[in-house]
């Protein structure tokens, strides 16, 4: 690994957004990303740097005593290296810290590589949100991970 993953800061937003706009048909705006990385009492949103450029990030929700993961986004260029699975493990650890031990999340249900990726880490489909996304009317799946602290959930071996 030759990334390191911090805190996002303000001035890492717009490489954020060409990430977020390269990966999704529906991006965030700039506006939206500022103000979610502006609540850290309720969001946190990490980066994983190389060569001082952002080639991923993490967008997460503490709800009471759950996560929920909002986004993330990794280069192109960048897929296949375990950078988005190093994003996740971080914020696992972080979330047991905090004592939350649930996690949920929606993704499209034609996203089949994103699917995998959350199924190594434990969560399983709950349900299916019709047309959640507006300008593709693609449907989400609903996905929820009970138990952040079981073996291999975030560990090593994933």
């Amino acid at each position: 690994m030759t990334w390191s993953i911090r805190l996002a800061e303000r001035r890492d937003a717009r490489e954020i957004m060409v990430i977020e706009e390269t990966r999704f048909p529906e991006p965030w705006s700039l506006g939206m990303l500022l103000d979610e990385m502006g609540n850290p009492a309720t969001r946190r949103y990490t980066v994983a740097i190389e060569d001082a450029h952002v080639i991923g990030y993490l967008g997460v929700m503490f709800v009471i005593d759950e996560l929920h993961v909002n986004t993330i986004g990794v280069r192109h260029a960048d897929e296949g290296r375990g950078v988005a699975r190093s994003l996740l493990d971080e914020a696992f650890a972080d979330a047991r810290a905090r004592g939350i031990r649930r996690a949920t999340l929606e993704v499209a249900a034609s996203n089949t590589r994103a699917q995998r990726l959350y199924f190594r880490y434990g969560f399983k489909p709950v349900g299916v949100r019709k047309n959640y996304y507006e300008k593709t009317h693609e449907d989400a799946l609903v996905l929820w991970n009970d138990d952040l602290t079981a073996a291999g959930v975030g560990g090593p071996t994933l």
